[in-house]
């Protein structure tokens, strides 16, 4: 099982000719609203690769229908508050490239509480998941708690907090970032890649690939060729289909491969919660791309 502290946003996603410049008004092409934040993309990833998923976190009365919809693609909701505060939200550009650059509103994610927390993972079991990214509060209460109960953590380190990442690292089993984040990382820590203090690396690497290092066992995932549309959520498409390979018992090398394909497939369809792909699609496509 895997429990998941993460955000839950309303997305605003626009569609423009190229990435306004300071002081520019642009129309767009196109506008789109749905469900998005890098937690409940990651557990509408884990729940269609195939594991078992808890959210945790917490919404305004705007986004009831933002639940549903996690509900309704198999992640388990009762770990989420409905509050007064207004629902985070992101106001997402994308280019003819697929690249895009985000705003975002914090609303309900930054007032999850440590008894919310508390309450969740009472029901979980030694050797269970615990997924953290940055985009909510009491991260560091809720590594700790879950390290005590003897479950593994797995932490996002994005968007990228050199505070937060010092505060969570000491309770990570798992640490995923992308290569901007690495960096980022190394510089706040003082210390080189392979001496990150971690029993498991995960790092995407962009047109490169990915790269796990677990203990003393290195493995490499090249990408999937496809032609991008929308990289939005594409990370957590990966991590999510990573992790709950991981946890239904596939090998590093097995989830690798997987998620690369699920993130490629992803790409390829616009918007982020609703255009991550489902397992047979993901098989489908991995033995598409044997051939």
């Amino acid at each position: 099982m895997i429990y998941n502290l993460g955000s839950i946003n309303i997305d605003h996603v626009y569609s423009v000719p190229h990435f306004p410049a300071p002081g520019e008004t642009l129309l767009s092409n196109s506008y789109f609203k749905g469900l998005g934040g890098k937690g409940a993309n990651q557990s509408i990833a884990i729940a269609r690769a195939g594991g078992q998923v808890a959210h945790i976190g917490a919404i305004g009365q705007d986004a009831l229908w933002a639940r549903d919809k996690l509900a309704a693609s198999g992640v388990d909701v009762s770990g989420i508050t409905v509050l007064e505060s207004p629902t985070g939200h992101a106001i997402i550009n994308v280019d003819p490239s697929g690249e895009n650059n985000i705003v975002l509103f914090e609303g309900a994610n930054v007032r999850v509480v440590e008894r919310q927390i508390s309450a969740a993972l009472a029901k979980a079991s030694p050797g269970d998941w615990l997924l953290l990214q940055n985009e909510v509060n009491n991260g560091a209460y809720a590594a700790r708690l879950a390290q005590d109960m003897g479950l593994k953590v797995a932490y996002v380190a994005a968007p990228f907090d050199a505070e937060k990442l010092r505060e969570i690292l000491p309770f990570v089993n798992l640490l995923s970032a992308n290569e901007g984040e690495t960096m980022m990382a190394c510089q706040a820590l003082g210390l080189p890649e392979d001496d990150i203090p971690v029993e498991s690396l995960l790092i995407t690497r962009g047109g490169q690939g990915s790269s796990y290092r677990d203990g003393d066992q290195r493995y490499f995932q090249p990408i999937f060729p496809v032609e991008p549309v929308d990289t939005t959520g594409a990370g957590d498409t990966f991590i999510g289909y990573f992790i709950a390979q991981l946890d239904v018992g596939k090998t590093p090398q097995q989830a690798l491969r997987m998620a690369a394909a699920a993130a490629a497939l992803k790409v390829t369809k616009k918007g982020t919660a609703q255009a991550i792909p489902l397992l047979e699609d993901v098989i489908s496509f991995i033995k598409t791309a044997n051939h």
